[in-house]
Order: structure tokens, then C-alpha cells, then sequence
């Protein structure tokens, strides 16, 4: 967010102005009448307290500690201190887009809670691979103000209650994690908490989760150099002979289809586990990561596309454009699937399909994976294109191509070539 949207001016007569859009929005959602509290010439601090004037209990939690976050590891001192200290309390960690409260008490994170979509129990549920996308979007069409989405998927014989708390729990480490990594906003440790906000209730010493989210702190940057994203796909290298006992379960899993998440999910392992462990398997030589698969039909059309667009130019121009439309147009009458995958969708002169009617097509003659199975039939007539197009190029030509089509291609590659198996 631009932060000259959340500009205050106060005037020389006291009054304050919102100018900018986000700071206007929030201060019509703090109407009320707030006590001006001492503070520093550069901080403005105000609490409500009604319109007495004095605080009492209906007023809001005692702001115990609060402060700016400036970098990622800013709250490693603040959760550090409140472990120490034992105290009661919410610590709540404001960003522009996102709000997560960790709740501590004796030293412990009992409960967590956040707004960001990927942290919420239903997600933390499915990225372990406790719950299928299909499930999560079921119990949540069932959760409401007094049903809680653990509640909802053991009532529905999902999942039992003593997986619902395991699960629950690492929702609360993972939130934690989070607000460790934030690197600009504000927290705020207020004093005690209703219990009746805690969605469950657990024990996990906050003086580990410190030391696991500063170790995941100073790691990450270096999986990053690797693995760029949970999206990517790490590949089996072929020939390779077992790797340690602990990672096996891991390369099991990863089939050149699957994404590190995906990987996750299979192995019931976290982003940041199945991470370290993919990680560990590059790093030995096990497997090598690729760029994320494209998963709709039209990415896949588009990646196609591009790859025959350069091969129909480059044809073109030694003039054998004719002859390779011709030998196309035979491979696709006899291969048993183009003829209905391309009906209405092209070719067109310059090699390229229609997008949309192939998405309208592939749900004719695909089964349960239309994707997978349009991106093996599209490479393998892309490859044939390419084969058939490099014959006829000079050399410098044919292996210019040969690279660009190649690194366009290897995103819809079938898993037994991508692997190199």
C-alpha cells in the first residue's frame, strides 16, 4: 500500500484530517470518544474510553507493549520477552492486508488466529493433506458464527477429534511463524483475552517456537536459491539409488506432476518441512526442480501455441512452411485424438489453436485429468513439428529453435521425459 494513503494531517487547532483513503476508512471505523495518552513529539497514541472520559473494563484490552515492525525478526525480542515474563495476553500484528493474534499464556501459545486465506484451519487442513479441495469447500459451505470449521468436518465424519486438535495446533505454530516473518506493520501485546475467542486450546512453549520460526528464518533463503516457490515441481533424476531413510517418502512422491506443495500434501508435511526435505533432495541429486506446471487448459494452449509460433516462422523461412502444414495435417489424421481435439480450434497459418474451443473440446475424450492429458497430446505434436522443422533448417538455425522450443515445451513435457526416466 502506498503509505501517503494513510497520511493524517492534525492542524494548528488540534483537528486531525484524514487525506488519504485507507486513513480515512479507519477512522470512521474507530468512531468514539479516545483519551489522548503522553507520548513522544513524533507518536499520536489514543484509546477509548467512552464518553466519561475514564477507562473500565468494557473499554478494551491494556495495551502492554506495542511498537512498529520494520524488518522480518522484528518479534523475535517481543515474543522472546512475553515467554520470559509469562504473561496473559493477545499479540496482535497488523500489516496493510492482514491481521494474525497469537494468544500466550505461562509461556505458552495457546490459540492463533488470522486473516490471511492460506492460514485459516481449512487450508492448514488441506496443505497437510488431512482434507481433499473438494472437503474443505464442503465444510466451510457448513461453518457459521457458532459452528467452527473443526467442529463442522468432525460432525461430518471427515476427520476425527483428535486429528482436528493435531491439526489445529499446527495452525497455531504456523501462524506464529508468520507474524516472525512479517517485515512491515505494527503489533500490539494486549493485555489477557476471552477464552470464548479460542477456536481450541493447546500447550506448545513459546520459547521452541521462537527457536524453529528463527531457524526457518535464517533457511528459507537459502531453499529460495533452489526452490523458488511451493508451485515448482522437483523431478527424480533417473539412476540414482536410494536416498537416506528419512527423504525416501518424499522422492516417492515426487512423480514430476506433482508441486512441492502437492508433494506436501502427500506426504503430510508443512511448506516449510516438505521444503527443507526437497531441498536436501536437490542438494544430493535426487531431483532437479521445474518450473510450475500450467493447470487450466488455456495456460496449456497458450504455452503450445508460443512453441509453434516459433517453429512455423522459423520454417517459413527457408520456404518449407508448405510442406510442414502437409505433414502435420497427416500426423494429426492418423494419431486418433487431433482430429476432435483441434475440431473448430485450427490450426491456424501460423500453427497456433483457439484456446477456448480446445478447452471445449478436451472434455469429449479426456477422463479425470483433462489437463495432464492435453499437455502430453499437445507436446507430443509440438515435438513431432519441431522434429519435422529442424530437418530443414541450417545448423545455427535448428539449434536456436531447437532451445526455444525445448524450454516452452519442458513445462508440458509427459513425467517420463521430464524426469529423464
Amino acid at each position: 500500500m502506498d503509505h501517503r494513503s494513510e497520511l493524517v494531517r492534525v492542524d494548528t487547532e488540534g483537528v486531525a484530517r484524514p487525506v488519504g483513503v485507507a486513513s480515512g476508512q479507519r477512522l470512521r471505523a474507530q468512531s468514539g470518544d479516545f483519551r489522548l495518552l503522553p507520548g513522544p513529539r513524533h507518536v499520536v497514541f489514543m484509546r477509548f474510553v467512552g464518553e466519561d472520559g475514564a477507562r473500565d473494563a468494557d473499554d478494551g484490552a491494556i495495551v502492554r507493549l506495542a511498537g512498529e515492525v520494520t524488518k522480518p525478526g522484528t518479534l523475535c525480542d517481543i515474543v522472546a520477552l512475553v515467554a520470559q515474563a509469562g504473561w496473559r495476553g493477545e499479540l496482535l500484528v497488523l500489516d496493510s492486508e492482514s491481521s494474525r493474534s497469537v494468544f500466550f499464556e505461562a509461556g505458552n501459545a495457546v490459540a492463533a488466529s488470522s486473516t490471511v486465506s492460506g492460514e485459516r484451519a481449512g487450508e492448514v487442513m488441506y496443505k497437510l493433506g488431512a482434507l481433499t479441495r473438494e472437503q474443505v469447500d464442503r465444510v466451510s459451505a457448513q461453518v457459521g458464527k457458532d459452528r467452527r470449521f473443526g467442529e463442522v468436518a468432525v460432525e461430518m465424519g471427515l476427520l476425527s477429534r483428535e486429528r482436528v486438535f493435531e491439526l489445529m495446533a499446527k495452525q497455531v505454530e504456523e501462524i506464529a511463524y508468520a507474524c516472525l516473518l512479517v517485515g512491515d506493520g505494527m503489533f500490539w501485546f494486549l493485555d489477557d483475552f476471552d477464552d470464548a475467542r479460542l477456536p481450541s486450546r493447546h500447550a506448545i512453549a513459546a520459547s521452541g517456537l521462537l527457536m524453529e520460526g528463527v531457524r526457518r528464518m535464517d533457511e528459507v533463503k537459502y531453499f529460495r536459491q533452489r526452490i523458488p516457490s511451493e508451485a515448482h515441481v522437483p523431478m527424480r533424476i533417473a539412476g540414482r539409488a536410494d536416498p537416506p531413510a528419512p527423504l525416501r517418502r518424499v522422492l516417492e512422491a515426487c512423480d514430476g506432476r506433482r508441486s512441492v506443495l502437492d508433494v506436501g500434501r502427500a506426504c503430510g508435511l508443512d511448506e516449510f518441512d516438505v521444503t527443507h526435505a526437497v531441498f536436501q533432495l536437490v542438494q544430493a541429486g535426487f531431483v532437479q526442480i521445474q518450473p510450475p506446471l500450467p493447470t487450466s487448459v488455456e495456460a496449456i494452449v497458450a504455452i503450445f501455441n508460443d512453441a509453434m509460433r516459433a517453429i512455423y516462422v522459423a520454417t517459413e523461412a527457408v520456404g518449407q512452411i508448405d510442406a510442414l502444414r502437409s505433414t502435420l495435417a497427416m500426423y494429426a489424421s492418423t494419431a486418433g485424438v487431433y482430429d476432435v481435439l483441434f475440431l473448430g480450434a485450427g490450426p491456424a497459418d501460423d500453427g497456433t489453436l483457439k484456446e477456448a474451443r480446445v478447452a471445449r473440446n478436451i472434455v469429449h475424450i479426456a477422463d479425470d485429468d483433462p489437463a495432464g492429458q492435453l499437455a502430453e497430446w499437445l507436446y507430443d505434436y509440438a515435438a513431432y513439428a519441431l522434429f519435422n522443422a529442424t530437418a530443414v533448417l541450417p545448423k545455427a538455425d535448428e539449434q536456436a529453435l531447437t532451445k526455444r522450443v525445448h524450454d516452452a515445451l519442458s513445462q508440458l513435457a509427459p513425467r517420463s521425459t521430464r524426469s529423464g526416466e
